[in-house]
């Protein structure tokens, strides 16, 4: 990818794998690690600098502003193969179309940014979910990974981090059943949802075995994406004894090839789950939605070293300008010279937000976090 940075790296004393394994384990740094989580697509055509340098996507935008490296190794963890993507139906200035996950959704004809409305799920039944399981959830030769590929791609004196990726247990069912559907099935269908939560799990120890022990990870992550503003869609019984004890048997593997960080993705107020997931051995929440659950600093004040964040810059400060941003990027100071606390804005960065202000987030992070000169 031919991309000419628009900004200089931050200066380093240290290579940024040594720099995020330090950071994450409450070791001395050089500075803090600099990542930020990306941003929405009408970014890439509402702000100048993305226009005029053709910059499109999320992935070009980390080498343009020239952030630390970071790198994320996955495999076939889920249906294989998926869903036709295709349109069934255009209604005005809203088309329905089925998604990977054999979702019928409506979303809007211009493409821009939004949540979808959910129409049917390919899942009612048990029946349903015995069907797609024998045609789309067998561990076959299809699920293989080029491991000799991955080893010459990401060698072991590689100076960058590179992690694991570790899928959803429920996550990814939310999304096949949607928000209602998992709700009424946990209810209606349990033995279901379990079944379906254990297929996850084996498909997921399907990819480890394949690569720990061969590729030397530096962490892992994970994608959930199972609370909202007012907690977990499931029940915190359910949680505990459906999701948990599959959540262990990963973090076990993990735990055995010294990965001791694995984050996961999951918006919305996560702290009612929270001391499962610790329990579990996910040690590392991402992005940290703030609105919804609450400025990063007071849950590394309770929970001290066994919990890290990596995210927790409010959007909304972000967008409210200079002044506003100045006063919270100075809230995390005591968090960053801690360690454990890696700061970048709470979610995709929305295109409220104006390119000068973004720009004045960008300097005024590297002039607190970085090496001063």
């Amino acid at each position: 990818m031919n991309i000419q940075p628009v900004r200089p790296k931050w200066k380093s004393q240290i290579t940024d794998r040594q720099r995020f394994i330090n950071q994450m384990h409450y070791k001395p740094i050089d500075r803090c690690f600099n990542m930020e989580f990306g941003y929405w697509k009408e970014n890439y055509n509402l702000w100048p600098i993305f226009k005029n340098n053709g910059i499109t996507n999320n992935a070009e935008a980390d080498l343009f502003f020239n952030f630390d490296k970071f790198e994320i190794v996955s495999g076939v963890d889920w249906l294989n193969p998926p869903f036709e993507q295709k349109v069934i139906e255009i209604k005005g200035n809203k088309k329905n179309l089925q998604n990977s996950d054999g979702l019928l959704a409506e979303v809007p004809v211009d493409g821009h940014d939004t949540i979808p409305h959910f129409l049917q799920s390919p899942v009612k039944t048990p029946d349903d979910w015995k069907k797609i399981k024998q045609e789309r959830l067998i561990i076959n030769d299809a699920r293989k990974l080029d491991v000799e590929e991955l080893i010459k791609k990401h060698p072991p004196g590689r100076d960058y981090p590179l992690g694991i990726y570790c899928g959803s247990m429920i996550g990814k069912i939310r999304n096949m059943l949607t928000f209602e559907g998992l709700a009424y099935a946990c209810f209606d269908y349990p033995d279901m949802v379990e079944d379906m939560v254990e297929t996850s799990c084996q498909l997921l120890e399907n990819v480890l075995d394949q690569v720990l022990g061969k590729i030397d990870f530096d962490f892992a992550s994970g994608w959930e994406d199972i609370c909202f503003k007012s907690g977990p869609i499931v029940s915190l019984d359910f949680f505990k004894n459906v999701v948990v004890p599959r959540y262990k048997r990963i973090s076990s593997k993990l735990h055995q090839h010294n990965i001791d960080i694995w984050y996961t993705d999951c918006d919305g107020d996560v702290r009612p789950i929270l001391p499962m997931l610790l329990e579990s051995g996910i040690t590392c929440l991402f992005p940290f939605e703030v609105n919804c659950c609450t400025h990063p600093g007071r849950l590394l004040d309770e929970y001290g070293k066994e919990l890290r964040i990596m995210g927790g810059f409010d959007k909304m400060a972000l967008g409210e300008g200079p002044q506003a941003i100045k006063k919270y990027m100075e809230s995390l100071v005591s968090y960053v010279e801690r360690g454990g606390y890696i700061p970048f804005c709470d979610h995709r960065c929305p295109p409220n937000i104006k390119q000068q202000d973004y720009l004045y987030y960008l300097d005024l992070k590297e002039k607190m976090f970085g090496i001063s000169d």
